[in-house]
């Protein structure tokens, strides 16, 4: 395993509605490996591969709860409801904004262990949260894109800190 860059606001990766996988051989499962690395060691709660210039449909994620996974080519299926947060990003450090995430979230993958189609559903949540914000990632949408204005960043340094 390696822990990997992670790059910043203004990598054009970031901007690009990242390719499905086609096969989930033993460069998937490296990649997934590395991502847990470099999310444990940024750290974060969930980290979408072309956060590490890597433009493939891979995520992983864990909001403390004992159950962190990974879904290759997730999607939201469904969501409702509104609620404001505060939200950061590994790829945006030392900063945090106001957006609106919604408070139910139906997500689905592939879980890379079994080759299975999976579906997490999560409400009112953490786990809510960083499906949307991941799967935001690669899909090219990062959640500065949400603000009214880029003045609506507040430096971490001004704030309590919160990443994802």
């Amino acid at each position: 395993m390696a822990i990997l860059p992670i790059v910043r606001a203004g990598h054009p990766v970031l901007r690009e509605k990242a390719r499905r996988v086609r096969t989930i051989d033993s460069s998937i499962h490296k990649l997934i490996e590395d991502m847990w690395e470099t999310m444990y060691d940024a750290p974060g709660v969930g980290l979408a591969a072309p956060q590490i210039g890597v433009g493939l449909r891979v995520v992983v994620i864990d909001v403390g709860d004992d159950n962190p996974f990974a879904l290759v080519n997730p999607e939201i299926v469904k969501r409702s409801g509104e609620r404001v947060l505060d939200e950061g990003c590994l790829s945006v450090p030392g900063f945090r904004g106001q957006i609106t995430r919604s408070v139910k979230v139906l997500a689905k993958g592939i879980d890379p262990a079994t080759g299975k189609e999976v579906r997490i559903k999560a409400e009112d949540n953490l786990l809510a949260e960083a499906l949307e914000h991941e799967i935001d990632h690669v899909n090219g949408i990062l959640y500065i894109d949400y603000l009214e204005s880029p003045d609506a960043l507040v430096s971490l340094s001004d704030a309590p800190e919160v990443r994802r």
